[in-house]
């Protein structure tokens, strides 16, 4: 068996989009390059990896075992040119984290001066919701994932970064008075949403859940962008994470709404795969985050606490 590196790298990226002559584009490549390459690995096994459906590329069942090793050999050849790379005392490299959507207030913070002093570090930076995050960690495609909720069944490491608070929002013109209200007020109010498989609304419907509430639901958004717009135009109310409305509410756009018990609290946690064997970028970073959260909790975050 003759099986090349390059060959499997030319498979795995037909494997990613599903096209002969994208994975030739993205490859810069010409088309019957990439097709000799895909002929050679197959003319390898009595098996077929792949199938062609008019310009379609599917994937065969072996074929999706062979992916699995290609990117268990592309892990370690990447660990072998990083731990060289540290011999040089240059670190360099692939960081892969993904985040919730209501992270990216956060982690960029906790990513400048580790990317700044390690020019070498190629960021993958993937902001989703929890759900996907959670896919991602298990299936191993990532270094670490930013969560505020953490997964039930999946043995992880953990770094707490800070404090998240989710407060009762309204928009500017909401007429609900200034003194603290009585939680029993989110039954009688409707109440914008984000979508299932978001940890916002994952602490949502456990504090209802806890309470008993039976809650109006005005309306689903899909993002943290989505709610807040909707917030701005007066469509109703929601629970949400103070780190992605600051600006808002120090414009008095928003406006938090007082209620008893609040804000809701949970902290912004790295997680990574228990026994998990960090490449040498992320074995730095995870160091770097150890020894330098608090100084950066303190310089870019000092203003939240008012709240």
């Amino acid at each position: 068996m003759n099986i090349s590196f390059h060959q499997l790298q030319i498979f795995l990226k037909v494997t990613e989009t599903h096209s002969i002559t994208k994975a030739a584009e993205e490859l810069h490549l010409t088309q019957p390059a990439v097709s000799i390459q895909i002929k050679n690995l197959q003319e390898q096994f009595e098996i077929p990896i792949i199938e062609i459906v008019g310009k379609k590329v599917f994937i065969t069942d072996f074929g999706k075992e062979i992916v699995a090793a290609a990117k268990r050999i592309n892990e370690e050849i990447n660990a072998i040119t990083s731990m060289a790379a540290a011999y040089r005392e240059k670190l360099i490299g692939k960081l892969r984290i993904t985040v919730v959507s209501t992270g990216k207030y956060v982690i960029p913070f906790f990513l400048t001066d580790f990317m700044k002093n390690h020019k070498g570090v190629e960021l993958i930076l993937d902001v989703t919701n929890r759900a996907r995050v959670i896919e991602s960690l298990e299936r191993n495609e990532v270094d670490f994932a930013l969560v505020s909720v953490l997964p039930e069944n999946l043995q992880v490491e953990i770094i707490d970064l800070m404090e998240n608070k989710l407060f009762l929002v309204g928009g500017k013109r909401e007429k609900i008075s200034n003194k603290n209200s009585d939680p029993a007020i989110l039954t009688k109010i409707p109440l914008i949403f984000r979508e299932s498989g978001s940890g916002t609304r994952h602490m949502m419907e456990k504090y209802f859940k806890n309470k008993n509430f039976q809650v109006i639901k005005k309306m689903e958004l899909t993002s943290n962008e989505a709610v807040k717009q909707a917030l701005l135009a007066d469509l109703g109310y929601s629970i949400m994470p103070l780190i992605g409305i600051g600006n808002e509410l120090d414009r008095g756009d928003l406006r938090i709404i007082p209620v008893k018990g609040f804000p809701i609290r949970s902290t912004w946690t790295l997680i990574w795969l228990k026994n998990k064997k960090l490449s040498p970028v992320a074995n730095a970073f995870r160091k770097f985050i150890e020894t330098e959260k608090s100084g950066i909790i303190k310089r870019k975050f000092a203003g939240f606490e008012k709240y």
